[in-house]
């Protein structure tokens, strides 16, 4: 696999993964459209852990404060957290619709690689976004969830098995519509997302295991696919959380039509991947 290619998409996992405009359908159809040939179940295994490694990091603090209230232990020092000492058992709650979805499709998921169906999901789920968007001004932050919220998120969550939906973008769209500030919805968005990218690096891993690893010629695509999706993955969970204390998301919005519509241009003219 060409080192240039290793960055692009290393880089692509990096920034779909975070913001709301599906990494799924990114890396699903950018070597379609440009006539690469699949990377392969390896090297996806690598953009996955970086990105895990990314979310973990940025995390940290959170999940330890979150893991030590959620057991009765005082911990941290963030003042939100400490108002919802509940918030570890509702993200559990909020993760079993997507375990549940994802063992029953799994296998049918890996072969969702129709771009008329991903563009369906880029422009759907621009559609649900905007509606959200547009709901009236929300000041309910992180201390507010309730098990209620978590469960309609993590509903909504749910539908990431569908590549096009965007995990973040459809888990931000739900916590908007429960009233979260923007910021708010982002957060919990991503720590939601932990567990999840956890369970998908796991099995792969795994996987893998069984299979004698990561092949000679793999393991420095492997390597900087890590590195590189790990590092980016950081500074756009910090732009994309900063962003939203002044933005609307009516650029990842447009940015969804715009690529959904490209995509089914493409796909009239072109062989789906596969």
């Amino acid at each position: 696999m060409p080192i240039y290619q290793v960055i692009v998409l290393a880089l692509v996992q990096a920034i779909t993964e975070f913001l709301p405009i599906s990494s799924s359908a990114h890396l699903k159809l950018l070597p379609w459209m440009l006539g690469w040939q699949d990377p392969g179940l390896t090297f996806d295994i690598a953009l996955h852990v970086g990105t895990l490694i990314a979310i973990l990091l940025f995390f940290f603090r959170d999940w330890l404060q979150l893991i030590a209230q959620g057991f009765g232990i005082s911990y941290g020092s963030d003042p939100q957290l400490k108002q919802n000492r509940m918030l570890l058992w509702y993200l559990a709650a909020a993760s079993i619709p997507l375990g549940i979805v994802g063992f029953i499709f799994k296998d049918q998921a890996e072969e969702w690689n129709n771009p008329f169906l991903i563009a369906g999901m880029m422009i759907g789920i621009a559609v649900l976004m905007w509606l959200a968007d547009r709901a009236p001004a929300a000041n309910k932050t992180i201390a507010g969830i309730t098990l209620a919220d978590s469960a309609v998120i993590g509903a909504a969550q749910a539908l990431a098995v569908v590549p096009g939906t965007s995990r973040s973008g459809v888990t931000i769209a739900a916590a908007l519509f429960r009233d979260l500030d923007r910021t708010a919805a982002a957060r919990f968005s991503f720590l939601l997302s932990t567990p999840a990218i956890a369970g998908a690096a796991a099995s792969a891993v795994h996987h893998l295991s069984k299979q004698g690893g990561v092949p000679l010629e793999m393991k420095t695509a492997f390597a900087l696919g890590i590195a590189i999706s790990a590092v980016v993955g950081c500074a756009v969970i910090a732009f994309f959380l900063k962003y939203l204390q002044r933005h609307t998301l009516r650029a990842f919005i447009y940015y969804r039509l715009i690529f959904g519509i490209i995509v089914i241009a493409l796909a009239f003219f072109r062989r789906p991947p596969g």
